[in-house]
């Protein structure tokens, strides 16, 4: 049995445990075996096992993927990250078939799967180590280090494609792989961290305008009010990531948000941003430099945003934020969406 991909499936394949004798082809190919098996009086096929292939583009993100931008909280960039997870090899229960077929009788302690479900404890896992690495890392701190320490380039030295983009780049935006693929060595040794506190979490409610009966199903019985003169906005969040809003007709339309950073990496040190500004948006950083003296030192800064017209085609623009010292490149993305 040949399965043929459509234009729109592309050329993701995945793994599946057949009934029958079956191999999977991506479109292209699939466009060949369709002309030749309408052109052919007795068309035929022959599979040749040509052994192990490697050396393809990798990684790539799936079109099965979740994706952003993020429909309950925009101010967030959603995904965090991405990690391995098409054709994973997987626990499975001996009393389901490999299939989920009813009629498949086969029973098998592992199978190949394939989804967010499978990206999922690979991140989960890493988090496991990092933690056995530093005890005293808090779970924001953990997720700062995966984040700010992720790739974004293919082993070809190339932006990660998308196999799911609609755009004419095919390349992945933040909106696919949040801050990019997962890097575990560098993960465990990333500079610097932005640390979120629960308080912070009630911060971020209160900016949400979350009543206090709502906020106190979140607070662990704690008694917890907004308060009331504070300035709150749900960007100010210490996020390893910066997602901006602005409306379709804004002009010179300024945000500004603070952030704040741990050093965890060597003392002294100094760091110096670079900033890839998103298309149609004007990025500046207060102070340009940061230096620490200490382990486990914070220092603040802040980052304006200002729209210089309207939206792009697709309503979404980005761009980066890295703090580089020496080795060290702390990467945050940057994700514009004109509402």
């Amino acid at each position: 049995m040949l399965l043929l991909n459509s234009e729109d499936e592309g050329e993701e394949l995945l793994a599946d445990a057949h009934i029958l004798p079956a191999t999977s082809l991506g479109a292209s190919a699939a466009k060949v075996i369709r002309k030749y098996v309408g052109s052919a009086k007795k068309p035929s096929a022959l599979i040749v096992f040509q052994g192990t292939v490697y050396g393809n583009t990798a990684p790539v993100m799936a079109a099965l993927s979740s994706r952003g931008p993020n429909s309950a909280g925009p101010d967030v960039i959603k995904p965090d990250v991405t990690a391995p997870g098409v054709d994973i090899l997987a626990a499975w229960p001996s009393n389901i078939s490999p299939s989920m077929l009813e009629s498949d009788n086969r029973s098998v302690l592992f199978n190949i799967i394939s989804g967010t479900s499978m990206s999922c404890p690979h991140v989960s896992g890493l988090a496991s180590l990092l933690k056995s690495v530093h005890r005293d890392w808090s779970p924001a701190t953990i997720k700062s280090a995966l984040m700010t320490t992720a790739y974004t380039l293919n082993n070809k030295g190339a932006p990660i494609a998308d196999i799911g983009s609609t755009s004419t780049s095919k390349s992945a935006t933040p909106f696919a792989f949040g801050s990019g693929h997962v890097d575990p060595e560098n993960a465990a040794d990333p500079g610097l961290v932005y640390d979120i506190t629960a308080k912070d979490y009630l911060f971020h409610l209160c900016s949400l305008s979350y009543n206090s009966s709502q906020i106190a199903l979140f607070s662990s019985g704690v008694n917890f009010t907004c308060p009331k003169n504070a300035v709150l906005q749900p960007g100010d969040l210490n996020y390893p990531s910066f997602s901006v809003l602005f409306s379709k007709d804004a002009r010179n339309m300024s945000v500004t948000y603070k952030r704040i950073v741990k050093n965890v990496g060597k003392i002294p040190s100094t760091y110096a941003v670079q900033v890839k500004e998103p298309t149609g948006v004007s990025v500046t950083v207060e102070p340009r430099s940061l230096g620490f003296k200490k382990m486990g030192e914070k220092l603040s800064y802040k980052v304006s945003f200002v729209a210089l017209g309207g939206p792009t085609l697709t309503n979404s623009s980005f761009g980066t934020l890295t703090w580089v010292s020496g080795k060290y490149r702390v990467g945050s993305p940057i994700a514009v969406t004109w509402l």
